[in-house]
């Protein structure tokens, strides 16, 4: 079992030295990765419901609140660190042009010496899409297709692709990866998002717990796309009974995020840097299971 930290380009580590120290203490006491978040804006008043809470609103119920672009974000961070991975969690990868988040990624991921994970959803905020000129209703079949041409940027001497949504022709995308293969998670606690990991990642993240209907959904979409379905890499968000990480192993859970600014109390509590400093006896005992 790996641990995690999530949305860590929220709150108050969006300032540079406090990003710095939150990254620093992480990475001396065990955890493997840290996440980041996207919204490029927030549009106020938004309608579209978000999907990770009965309110409809994200945490706090605000609009205005600070999220720093994840990939400059991870790079600074990165700068400051040496073995801790950083992810996006997720990059809303219909919004960006795909060719050019080949260039970023592999870049970051060349300079942290291999560090990087991308993870990905469609978004579920329309007014963010309006805003940005991008079409919201076909942001699924874009997400497919960007993915493909990702990995043939990463991937082939010279990439050409040709595709509904994203063509090019015999092109360089230099520097690569440092790491041969990124690693692509899936985000997204919906059946959709499930067999989109099982046919195109090599991961899923379904945020929030560990849903034995979607897990199993995203196995079986991997079997059926002619994939190892026990190579799935399942990330989900920390119990806040710790208790219930042997049961999460045995779902095939192999890293648990906990959110930076969790309710004081839980056991998963992380409110501050001497919080995640207090986790390494735990991450010792349970990253055997």
């Amino acid at each position: 079992m790996r641990f995690g930290l999530r949305y860590c380009n929220t709150g108050p580590y969006v300032e540079a030295e406090t990003a710095i120290e939150l990254a620093q203490a992480a990475e001396s006491v065990g955890f493997e990765s840290l996440w980041t978040v996207e919204h490029t804006v927030v549009p106020a008043n938004y309608k579209s419901p978000y999907p990770y809470s009965e309110s409809g609103k994200m945490a706090g119920g605000k609009d205005d609140f600070p999220i720093p672009d994840p990939l400059i974000w991870m790079t600074y961070v990165a700068a400051a660190t040496s073995i801790i991975k950083l992810a996006t969690g997720i990059l809303i990868l219909p919004q960006h042009n795909p060719v050019v988040v080949a260039k970023q990624v592999a870049s970051l991921d060349l300079m942290s010496n291999g560090r990087t994970i991308l993870g990905v959803g469609v978004g579920w905020l329309e007014e963010e899409f309006a805003a940005l000129g991008i079409p919201f209703v076909d942001r699924g079949a874009r997400t497919d297709e960007y993915i493909l041409a990702l990995r043939s940027l990463w991937s082939e001497k010279v990439s050409s692709f040709k595709g509904r949504f994203v063509n090019f022709d015999s092109i360089y995308c230099r520097p690569l990866p440092k790491q041969s293969h990124v690693p692509i998670i899936i985000g997204g606690h919906s059946k959709a998002a499930a067999r989109r990991a099982g046919r195109l990642a090599d991961g899923y993240f379904p945020a929030r717990s560990a849903p034995v209907d979607l897990i199993r959904e995203a196995r079986q979409s991997a079997e059926e796309s002619g994939r190892d379905p026990d190579a799935l890499e399942i990330t989900t968000g920390i119990p806040e009974n710790l208790d219930d990480l042997e049961k999460y192993a045995q779902l095939g859970v192999s890293r648990v995020l906990l959110p930076v600014t969790s309710v004081t109390g839980l056991d998963s509590g992380i409110s501050n840097v001497d919080d995640v400093i207090a986790w390494k006896d735990k991450i010792e005992k349970y990253k055997k299971l």
